[in-house]
């Protein structure tokens, strides 16, 4: 409705295409067209019309139609159609706007309607929409007469109104056809720069070469993590610069056998295992303390016993459980993984067994029963001898229990270090063939070697031989788990 009433406010009361018909309606309203009636009796007569000069009427009429009047030139008033008659009546005639001005513009480009600038202020958003409606109503309007025109030249006469369409300036076009086109240039240009990674910076690139010391062992590439070339600080390899070393701890518990085993290790002439380091309290505080002696170790710069004058090829030592290694069980386990420390578990079946060797050791800890020296092992049958003579006595209460918790410590030391390259060795197993020492010595991917060990069994035999309350204990273990432990030997 609003655009309706706007339609009639721009055109008048007439609100159809813009059409410009022939200078015959050119006159204003104002003035009424008057014609000098001729005498009817007269044999020769002439039409007139004012602003026209006297045409016969052989002129205006030729073989039954009415020829069109031929407008006299005269300079001084110019013709307008009656669109530009009613547009100014408004005062705001398109044709009043010079070309420099923005009503000149928007004539050009098809707007329609140019409103003064007083009056352009005014203007709501309301009224410019319907502009644009009003403008598209036009124009289709204007194309169907258009093409009806094209299809029927007779529709209307050749002189009978003029179509306006309206005019769009090609420059303008052009001109923002094209800072799209440069924009939409720059930006993909843009984006290409940064996918390809151009750097302003220019400059020398610098590359460092790191080259191996030595060359690389044919192993596996997942083995190429527990293959390492130590650089010690006390000393130098020299010649074995270039021999790759492999890194072990022995994870048990007290007299479950592993200082045999470890004899039994050092015994080979690549392997070096340099004992329970961490029994020194000071060595296991925290872990700081912890890290930097198993630094020292595997950097080759513990010196012991073990040390080897052929180079190499193993290096480690004994941790206890009790001794850190269940307390700071996983920055041990992410150490291990991370160095490449490969775990070897020694655990004794017979926890019976155990239990009678810690009582017997820890009596003789302070009774020192070889000539006044404490030994946790023996290297004669005499010694042993001396040592076995000691029976000791095991609270039968606390026994069953006791048993348990060292159980359960094994088991919980498994699954914590499972994840790390590993492999279990029991001592029985050991004990009864000593074939089982290939497994290990192909575990640190060592030589082959035929190992032997200068210690002698302490316990052997029946165990009724080596504990005072023997039928009380029988009794307690007797339809339990562990009744098992009784018959074993070992």
């Amino acid at each position: 409705m609003e655009c309706s009433n706007m339609k009639q406010h721009q055109y008048g009361s007439y609100a159809e295409p813009r059409i410009s018909f022939s200078s015959g309606f050119a006159a204003t309203k104002h003035e009424m067209i008057k014609y000098k009636e001729a005498p009817v009796s007269s044999d020769d007569f002439e039409f007139g019309v004012e602003n026209f000069s006297m045409t016969t009427a052989d002129e205006i009429f030729f073989d039954g139609m009415i020829l069109p009047l031929k407008e006299e030139v005269n300079t001084s008033k110019r013709m307008s159609t009656l669109r530009e008659e009613l547009s100014e009546e408004d005062g705001d005639s398109p044709r009043s706007k010079s070309k420099g001005t923005s009503g000149w513009w928007r004539e050009r480009l098809g707007l329609g309607f140019v409103r003064s600038k007083k009056d352009h202020k005014k203007v709501s958003e309301k009224e410019n929409q319907c502009l644009y409606v009003l403008f598209l109503s036009d124009l289709s309007v204007s194309i169907s007469i258009a093409t009806a025109m094209a299809e029927d030249p007779s529709f209307l006469p050749k002189d009978g109104f003029v179509l306006k369409l309206p005019k769009k300036s090609s420059l303008v076009l052009r001109m923002v056809v094209l800072l799209f086109v440069m924009v939409c240039a720059v930006y993909i240009c843009s984006i290409c720069l940064k996918q390809i990674g151009v750097s302003p910076n220019y400059g020398f690139l610098n590359v460092e070469v790191f080259e191996r010391p030595c060359p690389e062992p044919n192993i596996e590439p997942w083995d190429i993590l527990f293959v390492h070339y130590p650089k010690p600080k006390t000393y130098n390899r020299d010649e074995c610069s270039c021999h790759p070393v492999r890194y072990f701890a022995i994870l048990s518990m007290q007299r479950s056998g592993s200082g045999w085993f470890e004899t039994l290790l050092n015994n080979h002439t690549n392997i070096s295992s340099n004992g329970e380091i961490f029994s020194v309290k000071d060595r296991r505080a925290n872990v700081s303390t912890i890290f930097e002696t198993l630094d020292k170790v595997y950097n080759l710069d513990w010196l012991s016993s073990a040390s080897k004058n052929e180079c190499t090829s193993a290096v480690g030592f004994k941790w206890m459980l009790n001794q850190g290694l269940m307390k700071h069980h996983e920055e041990i386990v992410e150490y291990f993984k991370t160095r490449g420390v490969s775990a070897i578990f020694l655990f004794r079946k017979n926890l019976l067994r155990r239990m009678i060797s810690v009582l017997a050791n820890s009596y003789d800890r302070d009774a020192k029963l070889l000539n006044g020296t404490h030994k946790s092992h023996t290297h004669s049958a005499k010694e042993a001898e001396i040592l076995a003579g000691y029976k000791p006595m095991i609270n039968t209460t606390l026994l069953i229990n006791e048993l348990k918790q060292i159980q359960e410590m094994t088991l919980k030391a498994l699954d914590y270090f499972n994840t790390t390259r590993h492999i279990l060795v029991y001592y029985e197993d050991v004990v009864k063939n000593l074939t089982r020492l290939d497994d290990v010595q192909k575990f640190l991917k060592v030589p082959k070697r035929k190992l032997k060990s200068r210690q002698v069994k302490i316990h052997g035999g029946s165990l009724s031989q080596h504990v005072q309350n023997w039928e009380e204990v029988q009794t307690t273990l007797k339809g339990t788990n562990f009744e098992n432990f009784l018959r074993q030997e070992f």
